[in-house]
């Protein structure tokens, strides 16, 4: 590929400069913890997350959400390393992990807004140019705890596009989420469903996992507010992965549809999660077989 601008070679080496300062201060906070002993008690912002020791209780909020998030970080490799792809987590559990593509968008902020009122946090797959004109959109996302992955450079169909051209779009979104000091993205969905051998060649290479999903709300026609209620509480179900958008379009309709759909999983015993989250607490079983390319192209 034709190397990056001199602008995004510094953000680029100043995060991963970053995430290994960070990992090393999250092992010492650990180990120091670990040895203090104490009593365990849950996180206080949104679900309460699993706590790995006991000890934990002695971080305080930011420790203990960066362990959490290099906890989830640990999910994520761990399913890469047996699948590059996947449709849904387990289903021992009762989460359900809420997604939202294309954005961010002149709706992005006031659905995020929606899902805080919910004390809701979900996964965001963001199209990389649209930073240009919406990051606040995905500014409010990281600050809510939410997770943003990639959704390409530019929205192709990405089985249509050579090797050279999969990576430029799978990087320059990276590149734009760093600017923003984000985390590095390590999720991935694929605009249309589009995907073939060489996208799975390169999204080892960038060490994304391939999310996709096993409930489509269709919202993306704006078929009316309940249509979308609808289709997403019939394919809630432990692991699912519910596909919405918060950008494309007129997102209103989704964004009316957001307290009914997470008050009738709640009503189910179903939390919504991130993908992460899923990863950690309930991820899909071994040997499940390797999607296929869902564009239909």
């Amino acid at each position: 590929m034709n190397p990056p601008s001199s602008k995004f070679q510094d953000v680029y080496f100043r995060r991963r400069f970053g995430a290994v300062v960070a990992a090393l201060s999250v092992v010492a906070l650990t180990i120091a913890a670990l040895g203090s002993g104490g009593s365990s008690h849950s996180a206080t912002n949104t679900t309460p997350r699993p706590q790995s020791h006991p000890a934990t209780a002695q971080l305080t909020p930011a420790e203990r959400h960066a362990l959490q998030d290099k906890e989830e970080e640990g999910a994520i490799d761990s399913v890469l390393a047996r699948t590059p792809a996947v449709v849904q987590g387990g289903t021992k559990g009762n989460e359900v992990a809420l997604t939202f593509d294309d954005g961010p968008g002149p709706y992005t902020t006031q659905l995020v807004d929606t899902l805080n009122r919910l004390h809701v946090q979900a996964t965001f797959f963001a199209v990389g140019t649209e930073e240009h004109y919406f990051s606040a959109g995905t500014l409010l996302e990281l600050r809510s705890g939410d997770v943003v992955g990639d959704h390409t450079e530019t929205h192709p169909m990405m089985a249509s596009l050579s090797k050279h051209d999969q990576r430029e779009e799978l990087q320059n979104q990276i590149y734009q989420i760093q600017l923003l000091d984000g985390p590095t993205p390590r999720l991935f969905r694929p605009p249309y469903g589009s995907f073939n051998a060489t996208t799975f060649h390169e999204l080892k290479h960038e060490h994304l996992l391939m999310i996709l999903w096993s409930t489509d709300t269709g919202d993306y026609a704006r078929p009316g507010v309940q249509a979308i209620e609808q289709r997403a509480l019939a394919g809630a179900h432990p692991g699912a992965i519910i596909l919405m958008h918060d950008a494309g379009g007129d997102r209103s309709e989704t964004i009316a549809a957001l307290p009914t759909i997470v008050h009738g999983l709640r009503e189910r015993g179903l939390h919504p999660v991130t993908v992460p989250r899923l990863l950690l607490d309930d991820p899909p079983p071994p040997g499940q077989p390797i999607p296929t390319n869902l564009s239909g192209g």
